[in-house]
């Protein structure tokens, strides 16, 4: 009796321990994939729904760390006070590694993306719409 008693302890737990998992989960935050190789990103142009997505920067064999910003199309990107900068990764992408940003909400428009450190080029394309 005790043995069973003790089963459905730890089984409840276990249910109350994966529903509060589940709530902490922000399941309408989205990722968006992004790969760097030398000198670009190998996806120039992405299109999405609006919504709230995070930033996956993977580095392939770059030979040195990247990072990643991204900013509304027609803003000038060399100042950082147009950067949106929870798209920043979290911290820089070392090669064979992939890091995050922030969930950042995107509003439909076009957004520029590149990296200062590889450097890519200045016109990939994010499309919200």
């Amino acid at each position: 009796m005790k043995k069973l008693i003790a089963l459905v302890v730890i089984a409840l737990g276990m249910s109350i321990t994966t529903q509060a998992q589940d709530k902490m989960m922000d399941k309408s935050v989205k990722t968006i994939s992004l790969e760097q190789v030398k000198g670009e990103f190998v996806q120039k142009q992405v299109t999405v729904n609006a919504g709230t997505y995070q930033f996956a920067i993977a580095n392939n064999a770059v030979g040195h760390e990247v990072g990643f910003v991204l900013v509304k199309k027609g803003n000038d990107i060399s100042k950082p006070e147009n950067h949106i900068k929870t798209a920043y990764v979290t911290k820089t992408v070392a090669t064979g590694s992939t890091e995050t940003s922030k969930a950042t909400p995107l509003t439909p428009g076009e957004y520029v993306y590149f990296c200062p450190m590889n450097p890519t080029s200045t016109d990939n394309l994010l499309i919200v719409k």
